[in-house]
């Protein structure tokens, strides 16, 4: 481990983090509560939807899904019961391999993803790119973006 960098004390450094969390949790609230409100999706059936609706053929399988969404398998089964429930996905058995089941959208879910996402934007250029300009979002991204590699 390194020597501390004698310019940022102690509590300045933490400081910086705990406004990082505060900021991230107010608007991530804001951003959901928008999206359930409209929507009447969770945070990880909004997560799954939205994963799903970027990939080519609208479809993953299952393991890659909960993984990337960082949910446990049982959570994972629980949220995609609903949206399967409620028309959003379906499961389909992979012709090559018995063991892989992809989570697929169908055209409800992909229009239900298509319009959340719009709502996500509107919601992020208000609460996000309004607030600090399109040079300091994107270098926040940038600074996520080397936290994520560095740390991950």
């Amino acid at each position: 481990m390194g020597e501390p960098d004698a310019r940022t004390d102690d509590d300045e450094i933490v400081t910086w983090w705990g406004l990082v969390i505060e900021g991230y949790h107010v608007t991530q609230d804001r951003l959901m509560r928008e999206i359930d409100a409209q929507f009447g999706l969770a945070p990880a059936s909004f997560d799954i939807l939205i994963r799903l609706v970027r990939t080519p053929e609208q479809r993953m399988p299952m393991t890659r899904l909960a993984r990337e969404a960082a949910l446990s398998s049982g959570g994972f089964t629980k949220v995609a019961d609903r949206l399967a429930t409620a028309g959003l996905i379906r499961r389909e058995p992979c012709e090559t391999d018995r063991r892989v089941t992809y989570a697929v959208l169908t055209e409800r879910g992909r229009e239900r993803a298509e319009d959340a996402r719009r709502l996500c934007a509107r919601v992020l250029r208000e609460s996000v790119l309004d607030p600090l300009g399109e040079d300091r979002a994107a270098a926040l991204a940038d600074a996520m973006r080397t936290l994520r590699g560095a740390n991950g």
